[in-house]
């Protein structure tokens, strides 16, 4: 009798521990995916900002420190 009272205290621990587990497999599995939503969100948010304008050619501007003209030597 003594035997049955312990088969079962310890099948019930082994099915509260798997349960457990169970249940932190998915709240890590949950928050993997939600953190790669979101980086899926941002990505899809700047392709559409790169998108939305034509390219401008740069504007001379005469008052800037630097140029920005590389290919040229400077004296």
């Amino acid at each position: 009798m003594l035997t049955q009272l312990m088969g079962t205290v310890l099948a019930s621990a082994a099915e509260a521990e798997a349960e457990s587990a169970s249940g932190q497999a998915l709240l890590i599995g949950g928050g993997i995916m939600a953190i790669f939503l979101v980086g899926l969100l941002v990505t899809v948010s700047f392709s559409n900002v790169g998108r939305r304008h034509e390219a401008h050619p740069e504007v001379a501007d005469s008052h800037r420190q630097h140029s920005n003209k590389h290919g040229v030597e400077h004296h």
